[in-house]
Formats: C-alpha cells, sequence, structure tokens
C-alpha cells in the first residue's frame, strides 16, 4: 500500500450519527500530516420487511443514504474539503463493508454511538466487528459528549 509502512488510505464507515461525523473530523486531522486519502463509506439496504410487490419505490432508500452521507462530509470536513473526501455508497451490511475494505485500506475509523449505563463494556455491533475481524488497524472514535460540558 502506498509509501513504504506509510498510511495512504484511510477508511471511515459513516451512518450520519454523531460519533460517525467525529470519525471523519479524526480521519480528517490525521490525513493531513499523513498525507492519506480518506474514503466514507456508507451502506445502505433495503428493510427486512420489503418484499417483491413492494420494490417499486427502491429508489427511495439509496438516494436518502448518499443524502446522509454527503450531508455528514460536508458537516465533518466542510463544503470547501469536501472533494478530498472520496464518497463510497455500498448496499448491504456495513459490517461486511467494512471488512472487505479494510482489505485495501490501512486505517479504518468506526464512530460508536455512547450506550448510556454500562460505559465502556457495550461497543456496538459494527464497531466491535471491526474491532474483530478488520485487516488493517482500526481506530474507534466515540461522540463527543455534549451533556458532560461543566
Amino acid at each position: 500500500m502506498g509509501h513504504g509502512s506509510g498510511i495512504a488510505k484511510i477508511i471511515v464507515g459513516v451512518d450520519g450519527s454523531e460519533a460517525s461525523i467525529e470519525a471523519l473530523k479524526q480521519a480528517k486531522s490525521l490525513s493531513g500530516p499523513l498525507g492519506a486519502e480518506i474514503e466514507a463509506m456508507g451502506c445502505w439496504d433495503y428493510p427486512r420487511m420489503y418484499d417483491r410487490y413492494l420494490m417499486m419505490d427502491i429508489g427511495g432508500f439509496k438516494e436518502s443514504a448518499e443524502k446522509v452521507l454527503d450531508e455528514a462530509v460536508t458537516r465533518a470536513v466542510g463544503p470547501e474539503s469536501f472533494d478530498s473526501v472520496r464518497i463510497t455508497l455500498v448496499q448491504g451490511d456495513p459490517r461486511s463493508a467494512l471488512i472487505e475494505a479494510s482489505k485495501n485500506a490501512d486505517m479504518l475509523i468506526v464512530g460508536r454511538r455512547g450506550m448510556g449505563g454500562l460505559k465502556g463494556l457495550l461497543v456496538g455491533s459494527v464497531s466491535s466487528a471491526a474491532i474483530a475481524q478488520s485487516e488493517c488497524p482500526v481506530l474507534v472514535v466515540r461522540a463527543p459528549e455534549e451533556d458532560k460540558k461543566s
């Protein structure tokens, strides 16, 4: 990959949550000094309950996922840096998509949503799958806690 032992490609899993926007911000601050490319990856799928008869409105799911992804990137890096981020939208399960993508990346960054109660014990299903199965180093980023600023 890329230059020597350097980090050339950072993939960020983006679902529009505050944690994933924070993950994008971290990627941006790392990418500068490392000279790395950022790829923001979003996933979409048809809801489980959909069957053949309801597939007429297929477009909506992909479009709304695309919008969430674009808005998250704009919020994280600002409109002026939007073009510096590669945006990839994949159909399917985010766990498998990110693990597959990690084979061609130097770092994977995922956000995890705060689970309340048992802090530190619970890691979301996507981030725990990434930690367990990723083929590159994984950085797990927590959403900033607004309510803790005293």
